[in-house]
């Protein structure tokens, strides 16, 4: 009987054991079982039925099932995650062939787990990772997980490495993190963390690499962090940190790389972090740092990236820096530091960028600093220094970036500025710089940028374009050029901006083939003293903006500018032009400004232009126009200033048109026409209707036999296409459309979830790609955009599911008195959500259509950019061109440009609708008629502003901002730069 039990207790305890791992339970009479002869045949009999799952399916595979069981995986990344047809009797783990997980040699461990990049997603629990006691490596990174980081995490005490970058965990960071006692690297960047910053972390030794950068982590750093003996690596920068940067980090002397900037800090840098004695990298940019720079720093002598930018640091830039040799990177600006650069940074001859610009700087550039052999990037622009730069600049050294505007330089360019051969970026503007272009840029091959407008530049303009091959932009306004434009500016084939307008004595004419340049978007020449005819538009396809007003120019408006189906403006005022207005620019699609004022045109103003959506200003004032003003709501809107100056002109905004404006019989034979015209309408009306009658019903009858197909992204559990469909309406059959009375409304799908669902009708032909482009802007996240949670659709039709925004838009609240916070705040975060758009998307997703309707509130009334990217899908819809969209990503390869200019445009009015609580709408023309003082000061008086008030300076500089973004399209700013251009605000962080 003994022998018996005993062999019966191998049988139970495995099979206990292994009920437990994998989540199941074995009745616990089984357990209770006397062990006796007669009970024999019911334990074997166990064991036979649960032999495949309790024997030969290891724990650890049976966990990884379970945790892939919580996991959203829409790309299917995991699908080799399954048991085998038939288990083999073996002791090695089913899952170490599955991708991801790693083993020992034996397959008897797992020892790593890398699901990074599988686009997964979910809440984990965690409830698994006991299992894993041996995991060595632990790689969650570059996914969508989020919620509370499971504590069980720290349970795993072999972790040498945990890797959860780049995923959308929330909540304070979990208590345990010390348990792992042996990890080395911890990296959490990206994810949104809130709470304090885990003070445990330091009590593990072995630590080297920390990275809690990118989330919502506040208050103090800890005290703490300064113990850690074996670091090499800290990032905490991103987050919204506060209190003084403890001195106690100075006691970190194995890091070699700190980033704890873009934070809001207060007080000064700690001299201490000068012992940080084997650090190479250390930037606290954008962090509100006061104070002078302290010296100590000058001991750091590894150094090699020194990043102190956007603070606001004051005093003069020390000397001692020059200790520092193996610096290769120095950016101190957009702070308050003052005095001049020490003579001794020419012993730094390892230095690559100096970066000094936005500061008080002055005095003289150094000559020394031209003989630094490595130098590359000098950028000291908005300063006050003076004097002529240093003779020899570049001579010694491969310049590709200088940049020293907005200061009080004289004398000429140095000779050997391109002499390195690499010169890409050269901008001189606001100086006052004299003599020529030549011979100094006379070799810049490689150049792609020259700014050298507002400066006292005189003599021919002696560049020889077919040497500036690269050259994209070129301002050489406001100077004192003659001499006239080259004819070879027409073998600069990359030329997208040029500007020479407001040299008076330039002369000369317009080159013929200056309209062939293929890229050419800006030419502006106004007040130039230029003559003869304006050549002939035949190749003009990229053209936007011309501008010629204020020059001696004559003969007639040629009827080719109709072929510049991107021209947004075009300024010919102030010349001696005659003729009629071409009929044929009323249908320039884009046009927006028109401007033939002050000339000698003369007929009737053609009333095609009343046709045109994007028409803002027909300027014809000052001519010889006649008729009447058109009657449609494009001119209703325009100001008679726009009009005046033309005697036999009538109509509104000027007089009527009857009596002498307009004759008798002219005006009996105009009433028969239009009678005559009301019958053809009336009739075509008739005819149009009767058709998008049967039209509309063969369509739905067509829609309706079109399979439905359902697309979920991050955040929307698995529902069909018909779970959607009946969402809808109770009464939905399977195949049903549902019928909405307009293209947005709220619906409730079968979990709870409320959504907000927008209709898209399309062609079948063409769903492929622009249910591509739907998956782009599905996979588009960020905190300040609506959330595009899926997408049903079939071959007619889909309809995208939102994020239902429960607080309205601003559209709605913009007349709503709010504090300058609130405004801030809206506007930051309108800023930062534009500013993903176009430069996180690969390919960019413009908006498209920014408006104040189009920005809405969530639960915690943070605002989010609604409908952005639909302008884009529905181009590729309305498309007859299929080469403009790309097979592969649905990018709308010809217009997205124009599109970002657009998205800066219309983020500059609404900005302005903003700042004036929606009095100010159509900022452009009363930009035009107003001073900017003046709407400064209503501002102001809007938002209740003392003149003592430091908030004064604040809004000035989001104004300026709004003022750029509204700008012409050549010097609109990027969002990248409104967005450094907004950090100067202290209240950039919402």
């Amino acid at each position: 009987m003994h022998n018996l039990q005993s062999r019966n207790l191998p049988t139970l305890i495995p099979l206990f054991f292994l009920s437990s791992a994998l989540g199941f339970q074995v009745p616990m009479e089984i357990l209770k079982l006397k062990y006796s002869s007669s009970l024999l045949i019911f334990p074997l009999f166990f064991l036979a039925a649960f032999s495949a799952a309790a024997v030969f399916v290891d724990p650890f595979s049976q966990a990884l099932l379970s945790f892939k069981s919580e996991l959203i995986d829409d790309s299917n990344s995991l699908s080799d995650w399954i048991l085998p047809t038939l288990l083999n009797s073996s002791d090695k783990i089913l899952s170490c062939s599955w991708s991801g997980v790693k083993c020992d040699k034996k397959s008897s461990l797992i020892i790593g787990l890398d699901l990074s990049m599988k686009n997964l997603g979910g809440a984990l629990s965690g409830r698994q990772l006991n299992v894993f006691i041996n995991l060595v490596d632990l790689n969650l990174s570059h996914n969508s997980f989020s919620e509370q980081l499971p504590e069980s995490i720290f349970n795993l005490t072999n972790l040498r490495s945990l890797d959860i970058s780049r995923n959308n965990f929330s909540g304070h960071f979990p208590n345990g993190i010390s348990n792992l006692q042996n990890l080395v690297v911890l990296d959490a960047f990206s994810n949104s963390f809130s709470g304090p910053l885990p003070a445990d972390v330091s009590q593990i030794q072995p630590l080297k690499v920390l990275n809690f950068a990118g989330s919502y982590f506040s208050g103090p750093i800890p005290s703490e962090y300064g113990s850690f003996k074996n670091l090499d690596f800290i990032h905490l920068a991103g987050n919204f940190l506060s209190g003084k940067v403890p001195p106690e980090l100075g006691m970190l002397k194995t890091v070699s790389h700190m980033e704890i900037g873009y934070n809001i800090y207060e007080g000064s840098i700690p001299w201490q972090l000068g012992n940080m004695s084997e650090l190479q990298y250390l930037d606290i940019a954008g962090a509100n740092l006061s104070g002078p720079i302290p010296k100590e720093l000058s001991n750091l002598t590894k150094l090699e990236s020194l990043f102190l930018f956007r603070n606001q640091l004051n005093g003069m830039i020390t000397w001692e820096f020059s200790n520092i040799v193996s610096l290769q990177s120095l950016d101190l600006s957009d702070n308050l530091l003052s005095g001049t650069i020490p003579e001794s940074f020419s012993e730094l001859k390892n230095l690559r960028l100096l970066s000094l610009m936005y500061n008080d700087l002055g005095g003289t550039v150094p000559e020394s600093i031209a003989e630094l052999p490595q130098l590359d990037t000098l950028l000291i622009w908005n300063n006050f220094f003076s004097g002529s730069l240093p003779e020899n600049l570049g001579r010694y050294s491969k310049l590709r970036y200088v940049d020293v505007s907005t200061n009080n330089f004289v004398g000429e360019i140095p000779r050997g500025i391109c002499a390195g051969g690499v010169l890409l970026k050269l901008i001189l503007f606001s100086n006052n710089f004299t003599r020529g272009l030549y011979p100094s840029l006379s070799n810049c091959s490689t150049l792609i940028r020259l700014r050298v407008e507002d400066n006292s530049f005189s003599g021919d303009l002696s560049l020889i374009f077919s040497n500036l091959s690269e050259i994209t932009y070129m301002d050489l306004s406001r100077n004192k050029f003659v001499g006239g434009i080259t004819s070879d500016i027409a073998k600069a084939s990359n030329l997208e901006y040029f500007n020479v307008s407001n040299n008076p004595e330039l002369g000369g004419l317009i080159p013929d083939k200056i309209w062939s340049l293929p890229s050419l978007q800006n030419f502006s020449a106004s007040a130039c003293s230029i003559s003869g005819n304006i050549p002939p538009f035949d190749f003009c396809k990229s053209v936007m903006v011309v501008e010629l007003g204020k020059n001696n120019l004559s003969g007639i408006i040629p009827e080719s500018m109709s072929n510049c189906q991107s021209l947004l403006m075009m300024d010919l005022s102030n010349n001696n032009l005659s003729g009629h207005i071409p009929v044929h620019l009323a249908s320039l699609p884009a046009i927006s400004v028109l401007d033939m004022s002050h000339n000698s045109l003369n007929g009737p103003i053609p009333v095609q232009f009343g046709n045109s959506s994007s028409l803002k200003l027909l300027n014809v004032s000052f001519n010889d126009i006649s008729g009447s003003i058109p009657r449609d709501k494009a001119f209703r809107i325009m100001d008679r200033s726009a009009f005046i100056g033309n005697s036999r002109l009538c109509g509104e905004p000027l007089r009527p048109c009857h009596g002498k404006g307009m004759p008798g019989g002219l005006e009996l034979e105009s009433r028969r026409t239009q009678k005559f015209a009301w019958v053809l309408i009336s009739c075509a009306f008739v005819v149009l209707l009767i058709v998008t009658v049967i039209f509309t019903i063969l369509h739905f009858r067509r829609g309706t036999k079109g399979e439905w197909k359902m697309v979920s992204f991050n955040g929307l559990p698995g529902f069909t296409a018909n779970d959607v469909l009946r969402s809808f309406s109770s009464t939905e059959a399977t195949d049903a459309l549902p019928s909405f009375p307009h293209s947005v409304c709220k619906a409730v799908l079968p979990t709870g979830i409320t959504v907000t669902v927008k209709k898209i009708e399309w062609e079948s032909r063409r769903v492929d790609t622009m249910s591509q482009f739907v998956n782009r802007m599905g996979n588009a996240r960020h905190k300040n955009l609506t959330r595009l949670l899926g997408f049903v659709y079939n071959k007619h039709m889909a309809y995208l599911l939102y994020d239902y925004s429960p607080n309205g838009n601003l559209a709605e609240k913009i007349r709503v008195k709010r504090d300058w916070d609130t405004k801030n705040k809206i506007i930051i975060g309108v800023v930062k959500g534009l500013c993903f758009l176009h430069h996180d998307c690969f390919p960019a997703i413009p908006h498209g259509d920014l408006k104040a309707s189009n920005v809405v509130f969530d639960e915690t009334m943070d605002p989010q950019l609604a409908e952005y990217g639909l302008s884009s899908l529905f181009h590729l819809k309305n498309s007859h061109l299929p080469a403009t969209t790309n097979p592969d990503t649905g990018e709308v390869t010809t217009s997205t440009r124009d599109q970002l200019h657009k998205d800066v445009y219309n983020l500059g009015e609404l900005i302005l609708e903003i700042l004036t609580d929606g009095g100010l709408t159509n900022a452009d023309f009363r930009m035009k008629t107003t001073s900017k003082d003046v709407l400064l000061r209503e501002i102001f008086d809007q938002n209740d502003i003392s003149p003592s008030s430091s908030i004064q300076e604040e809004i000035k500089l989001v104004f300026d901002v709004a003022l750029l973004c509204i700008s012409r399209p050549s010097d609109r700013p990027s969002m990248q730069d409104v967005m450094q251009l907004l950090s100067k605000s202290k209240n950039q962080k919402t």
